[in-house]
């Protein structure tokens, strides 16, 4: 049974990528799961394929259900087509579209096939992961989750003793401490105590 590996890219950040394997006979509703998990998305939104070419148009929709949009064909369905199938060259391209309302593009690009399965390896499976992935509803913060309970135990959000004021650099001063400033050179002049 052939073995497909696909690379699948972020559309905005071509360095962020995931590497998955894939039996031919399985089905593009395997790959939509395994890319949803290889990018630690959730399965709550609406998903589509295209089939593509080396200009990265869209062709053929392979959808994970029919919906109240217009088509110009009826799509094909993710849990009836084998990835197999709608192999038409050995560099074949799909676009992935996850979540119509954030509209989370994924390019994808079949990158090795071979003929021998790894009894090791349960597919679909992810091989390669490259590059920290987007959150799917926000920013991700290299301390994940745990940032916002530091945030909220600390109180991060007010400036703490010793550190200056946004816009302020060395060397600059608001005006009562310029003031101060003066009022201390005077009584040094003066030799007073202050």
């Amino acid at each position: 049974m052939a073995v497909l590996k696909f690379r699948v890219y972020l559309e905005e950040d071509e360095t962020i990528y995931r590497d998955v394997v894939i039996l031919h006979k399985q089905y593009f509703n395997d790959l939509h799961l395994i890319i949803l998990k290889s990018f630690e998305f959730d399965q709550q939104h609406a998903a589509t394929f295209f089939r593509s070419n080396d200009q990265w148009a869209r062709g053929r929709e392979i959808s994970l259900a029919v919906y109240d949009k217009p088509y110009k064909v009826d799509p094909l369905l993710m849990n009836e087509v084998t990835i197999g199938s709608e192999i038409k060259d050995t560099n074949q391209k799909f676009i992935y579209e996850y979540d119509f309302q954030k509209h989370w593009i994924f390019l994808i690009e079949l990158i090795h096939v071979s003929k021998e399965e790894n009894p090791k390896i349960t597919y679909p499976s992810i091989s390669r992961t490259e590059g920290i992935g987007p959150q799917q509803y926000g920013t991700k913060s290299l301390l994940g989750n745990k940032f916002a309970d530091i945030e909220e135990k600390y109180d991060l959000t007010e400036a703490a003793e010793g550190f200056g004021r946004e816009g302020e650099e060395d060397g600059e001063t608001n005006d009562a401490d310029s003031d101060n400033d003066a009022s201390e050179a005077d009584a040094l002049d003066t030799g007073e105590d202050f």
